[in-house]
């Protein structure tokens, strides 16, 4: 199970101000200016990603020797070549002819090996806003920050980029699992609120149909290995400290946002209820978690009106006080929620033997639990 400590910014934001970071993977060129209000389709950066050189070998696919290579092409070394052109033959009459798997530029040949290199043209990538909002700072060659009043919930894990996309519930408890049963055609192109899990097979059908995407409350480790053909525990080695689909056409464009961590547990309901009141409304979700250096965790960015009353300048940063809306983040109450009855500033000896400041705090159900002070997190 995923346990963390609070940051200090609240997981569950009503209305204040959404910095939104927009990076080109590749340098290149921003398009907008500062003070420009851009729309989710709006193009703010553009670049020319640069491809794999391609290797072909040209010996065996004319059936000559290496050294008959250069001879046989119909290009000079830096010439442009159209995808499909003649790139080489055997004889100028007749004979064995060899056409350009790709569009690129005839770069190298290798007489020893009969191998040659074709760089494939770059690909133009267009960056778009992925929000409405204003463009506040432009970062040269790299992209955008945009600003734009929004309601906002952090998650603790996520995988994928950006999102953009309309809000539509699933489930009216968020103590109930997605299903594949569940995810139809309707759900195309949508952000999907669930309850409390996904199974592997929900995944797939939901990248089948087109959602853009899902929002839950925990998942199961093995279900997202399954999901992600990883074994064993690769996908969590050391390494980047971001996660991420693979590049593949079933889950490229698919982002998951889990607000609680793995295993099986419900949405908090405070988040699951902020989340459904918004439902039919456009909302972004961004799914990369970063743990190493600069910690960063999923969101969920919702736009509001311009003159939306009640939105604040910073993001709040709200503290386990009395009578404050709490989650618990202890393992055993995982995403409970409820009011701080009292902070006991005496160190109490909790269940697990620790002896620490501790708040009781009076749960939905009306029952009083007593967990360590560092294991609640305010949300009001």
């Amino acid at each position: 199970m995923s346990l963390y400590v609070p940051s200090g910014a609240s997981p569950l934001i009503t209305g204040a101000l959404a910095r939104i970071e927009r990076r080109l993977p590749h340098p290149g060129e921003v398009v907008v200016r500062v003070g420009q209000r851009v729309e989710p389709g709006t193009p703010v950066a553009q670049a020319f990603i640069p491809a794999a050189p391609r290797l072909i070998n040209l010996a065996r696919l004319l059936m000559i020797p290496p050294s008959r290579v250069k001879r046989s092409l119909l290009h000079d070394i830096g010439a442009s070549i159209a995808q499909g052109a003649p790139l080489a033959q055997t004889s100028r009459f007749g004979g064995r002819k060899c056409l350009s798997p790709v569009s690129g530029v005839l770069t190298g040949v290798d007489e020893a090996t009969g191998y040659i290199t074709i760089t494939p043209d770059p690909v133009r990538y267009e960056l778009l806003a992925n929000v409405p909002g204003v463009v506040m700072e432009i970062m040269p060659y790299e992209g955008v920050r945009i600003e734009t009043p929004a309601a906002q919930v952090y998650g603790i894990f996520g995988i994928g980029t950006n999102q953009y996309g309309v809000l539509q519930l699933m489930v009216t408890d968020p103590a109930e699992p997605i299903t594949p049963d569940k995810i139809n055609a309707r759900f195309a192109y949508a952000i999907i609120i669930g309850g409390s899990t996904i199974s592997a097979a929900a995944l797939e059908r939901a990248a089948q149909e087109g959602v853009r995407g899902i929002i839950v409350g925990s998942i199961d480790e093995a279900e997202l290995r399954a999901f992600l053909g990883v074994e064993g525990y690769a996908l969590w080695d050391a390494g980047p400290p971001d996660w991420s689909f693979p590049s593949s056409p079933s889950s490229a464009d698919l982002v998951v946002v889990v607000t609680e961590g793995f295993g099986s547990r419900p949405m908090s309901r405070p988040l699951f209820d902020l989340l459904a009141s918004y439902v039919g409304k456009e909302a972004l979700v961004e799914g990369a978690t970063c743990v190493l250096g600069e910690v960063r965790r999923p969101r969920v960015v919702i736009p509001l009106p311009t003159r939306a009353a009640g939105v604040s300048i910073d993001t709040p940063r709200p503290t386990a006080r009395p009578g404050a809306l709490v989650r618990i983040l202890h393992q055993s109450q995982l995403g409970q929620s409820g009011q701080v009855r009292t902070l006991l500033s005496a160190p109490q000896r909790l269940p697990s033997r620790v002896r620490t400041q501790a708040a009781e705090v009076v749960l939905e159900d009306s029952t009083i639990t007593r967990v360590s002070a560092i294991a609640v997190e305010a949300l009001n």
